[in-house]
Parts: structure tokens; C-alpha cells; sequence
């Protein structure tokens, strides 16, 4: 990824550290509602990719009753590109989750991270879509029993 100087400038607004941290506490606490424990910290830096990433997002399925291998099955062109995606982010990844713990929109301990979600009610237009994704991201995550099954699936080495 560029640095934030050679970023365009809709790329760079899109991409800052506040909506990247927000995606990551959504996904965080979906995923903790559902499964009750909070997920592993490298999965804050792969999760929101799948809601970052435009053509990832509008792919995704509309609930979660859809497996993640039926998922990868049907988007192979998607899931190819994605673990240099989650690579080309990564900085932008990690500014999110440190400007996250930061301003108490994420906590991590013990490896995990917990996502504290603010009021999103008065979210709206694109910031509603990014926020109904990473909720639906964290849930469907949570149902894949391993989080190297889950990266595996989705072509990312750690």
C-alpha cells in the first residue's frame, strides 16, 4: 500500500485509522457475541479486509448460514487476490488497531481482541453498509471452529 502521501485522496479518507478501528470493533464484538470468547488478535488485521475491500464486501453472503468454504468456493477470483490484499493493508491494519486501543474502541488482552462498539444508530449511507458487513464478518467468523481454518480458507499465511 502506498504510504498516506502517494495515497489518492478518497483512498487515504477511506482507508483512516478511526473507520479502520470502527470495522474492528465491529467485527470483534460479533464475533465475541457469538461465540463467546474474543477472537484472536490477527484476526483484527485479516477480518476487515473482507469489508474493506469493496468487491469482497458486496460478495459476501447475506447471512451466515452460508459456510466460509461454500463461500471461497464460489468467489475463487476474490479469495486468490486476498492474502496480498490483508498484506497490502497491513499498515493501515495495525494504525487502525492502535488508534483503537487508543480511544477504547478496541481492548486487547490475553492475544484476544475485544471490540467496544459505539452507538451506530445514526450511521448511514456507506458507513451503515462497512458496519452491517463487519457485524456480519464477526458472526460468520465465529462459526469456523479454528482461526487457522479460517485463514487457510481464505489464503493467508501468518
Amino acid at each position: 500500500m502506498p504510504s498516506a502521501a502517494r495515497q489518492p485522496q478518497a483512498v487515504a479518507a477511506f482507508l483512516n485509522p478511526a473507520m479502520v478501528a470502527l470495522v474492528q470493533a465491529a467485527v470483534g464484538h460479533e464475533y465475541e457475541l457469538k461465540r463467546g470468547k474474543a477472537m484472536v488478535w490477527p484476526l483484527a488485521l485479516v477480518l476487515p479486509v473482507l469489508v474493506l475491500h469493496r468487491s469482497t464486501r458486496q460478495a459476501l453472503p447475506s447471512s451466515i448460514r452460508t459456510h466460509l468454504s461454500t463461500w471461497v468456493g464460489r468467489h475463487p477470483a476474490l479469495v486468490a487476490g486476498f492474502g496480498e490484499r490483508v498484506t497490502s493493508t497491513l499498515p493501515v491494519l495495525r494504525a487502525g488497531l492502535r488508534f483503537g486501543v487508543r480511544h477504547g474502541l478496541l481492548e486487547v488482552e490475553d492475544g484476544r481482541v475485544h471490540g467496544r462498539l459505539p452507538s451506530t444508530r445514526r450511521a448511514d449511507g456507506e458507513l451503515q453498509e462497512l458496519l452491517k458487513s463487519a457485524r456480519l464478518v464477526g458472526r460468520w467468523a465465529a462459526t469456523v471452529d479454528q482461526p487457522s481454518t479460517l485463514l487457510a480458507l481464505l489464503s493467508v499465511r501468518v
